[in-house]
């Protein structure tokens, strides 16, 4: 039997998106996978960025987030722009500002759509885009007493 791509399920939904935010309380993994569940989407991809305890080959003892008033709006901006070039069913984006600690959430952001692929497609688009475009900025302060700003996210 052929597959049916003119289903209304294979198609983008309507509004997808379904959860944008910046935050500076703790994120939940959770909440984001919950935003996202479709009945239509076969495949859902979450992306967790985290803080780590090195970069550049110098060890992280300490990180802020903080952003620009607009950036939530730019948030909303890429996450229509995805959801044009995929078959998005639905997708949730939250990013975190204020002092975070090494292992802590910095990113969660997922995509569902009707096949794997392109939930994966999306869903790297997604993180890579708000971590080009939207204006959150990272201020990394090192053992060995040296910080440094980082532009985006």
């Amino acid at each position: 039997m052929a597959r049916r791509n003119d289903h209304p399920g294979e198609q983008a939904a309507q509004d997808p998106i379904r959860l944008l935010a910046i935050r500076d309380t703790p994120l939940s993994v959770d909440e984001v996978f919950t935003a996202v569940g479709d009945d239509a989407a076969g495949g859902t991809a979450l992306f967790v960025g985290t803080v780590r305890s090195h970069d550049g080959g110098a060890d992280v003892e300490k990180l802020g987030y903080s952003c620009h008033p607009t950036a939530e709006a730019e948030m909303r901006r890429i996450a229509e722009r995805v959801a044009a070039q995929f078959p998005v069913r639905a997708m949730a984006a939250v990013h975190r500002v204020g002092d975070l600690a090494v292992g802590d959430l910095a990113v969660v952001v997922a995509v569902s759509c009707p096949h794997r692929g392109e939930a994966f497609e999306a869903c790297r688009k997604l993180i890579d885009d708000l971590k080009h475009e939207v204006p959150i900025w990272k201020h990394q302060t090192f053992s060995d007493g040296t910080e440094e700003w980082v532009g985006a996210c």
